[in-house]
């Protein structure tokens, strides 16, 4: 009787340990290197559908990683922290093998990514580096300090003080501009205010470009979650409080499409956009096609379009490689430090676009057609 319970304690014991270590994948096991993609899932947490862009991110990296076989359990927090927080913990629940995701508040996903971290499951921050965590494996973007210089380069050549090859234009100053910065919760906004700001201060300094507001910190120019509402309703202020004397904004210096958009119905709204008074030049980013078409009809000046599909492309590559036990490729691994560690970066390259711009950069390569531009709609 006793050698028999003795054999059948060690046979559970055995079962056990075996179920320790079976295969269901780094949400409870220890390899998924020999799994087949069929049988591993991602987990995809995205910020908002209330952006184009975003939308097409998830879009991009749901299609690369299913046409690789794997499962997708793709996630939109509309923009709520506690939405986004709830969604990444169910994925982890779910079972998830790797987790991409693009954070609304880079600091509001500690224990989360301590909760994946405990199940082995890596996390590859998607565009937005995830702050305050050592469990931040991987981080794919663009280089955010040269999209704010971008920016900054593309408002100079709009108001004619420098020429396309960074030579001196041929406009003089005083010129009145405004700066408007992202979200204070992204961390990609301190990256492109440093860069705008550091390239436009000798500008600032010696009088040619004027800040009529007063308003240059990045916590007085900031614009919470980067709606197009909050900067409709800054812009408007700033007319208001700064501008009721006659004098004339000439530029804008607007870190996304949307923003600018905000800003424009502001301008607009308050008599700009006629050819007595023209719309100021605006900057923008992620060449969203809503801000092209009025890039395309002369209303916005530019945008800094970020290929989103190369980007979906690395953050399913760095994806792989965790799955399959390797270390990700990364070409920064000194720029991007969360607080708690520097996380290992891919860092994919910009380009500016102007109206002649939109042929070549957008359209000949795939982005969009000439009708979604003219349309201001993509299919």
């Amino acid at each position: 009787m006793k050698s028999k319970l003795v054999a059948v304690l060690s046979g559970a014991l055995l079962v056990l340990g075996l179920g320790a270590c079976g295969g269901e994948g780094a949400g409870g096991a220890t390899d998924t290197a020999a799994d087949k993609p069929a049988d591993l899932t991602i987990g995809v947490s995205m910020p908002t559908q209330t952006s184009e862009r975003w939308i097409a991110d998830g879009k991009a990296v749901k299609e690369k990683l299913e046409a690789k076989g794997y499962k997708v359990d793709l996630q939109y927090a509309n923009d709520d922290i506690p939405t986004q927080s709830q969604q990444v913990d169910q994925m982890i629940t779910r079972g998830a093998d790797v987790l991409i995701i693009a954070a609304i508040d880079g600091t509001a996903l500690s224990s989360q990514l301590q909760a994946a971290a405990d199940k082995s499951i890596p996390v590859v921050a998607y565009d937005r580096l995830i702050r305050g965590s050592k469990n931040v494996d991987f981080y794919v973007s663009f280089d955010n300090y040269k999209v704010g210089v971008a920016q900054a380069k593309a408002l100079l050549r709009g108001l004619g003080l420098e020429k396309p090859d960074g030579s001196k234009g041929t406009k003089t100053g005083p010129i009145n501009i405004e700066i408007f910065a992202g979200s204070l919760d992204d961390n990609n906004t301190q990256y492109f205010f440093k860069g705008a700001m550091e390239t436009l201060k000798p500008y600032l300094d010696n009088g040619t470009l004027v800040v009529k507001s007063k308003q240059t910190g990045m916590e007085q120019v900031a614009t919470l979650r980067w709606q197009q509402e909050a900067a409709q309703k800054r812009m408007e202020d700033l007319l208001t409080s700064s501008y009721n004397d006659g004098a004339k904004v000439g530029g804008v210096l607007s870190p996304y499409d949307g923003i600018s958009r905000g800003i424009i119905t502001a301008l607009h709204n308050a008599g700009y956009g006629t050819a007595a008074n023209p719309t100021p030049v605006i900057t923008g980013q992620d060449a969203e096609i809503a801000s092209v078409k009025l890039i395309n009809t002369g209303v916005q000046s530019s945008t800094i379009f970020k290929d989103t599909r190369l980007l979906a492309e690395q953050a399913v590559n760095a994806a792989e490689a965790f799955l399959q036990k390797k270390q990700p490729q990364s070409n920064d691994t000194k720029t991007y430090d969360n607080g708690v560690k520097v996380v290992p970066a891919y860092l994919l390259p910009i380009q500016t676009v102007f109206k002649d711009d939109i042929q070549k950069q957008l359209v000949d390569s795939g982005y969009y057609t000439t009708a979604e531009v003219a349309a201001g709609q993509a299919k």
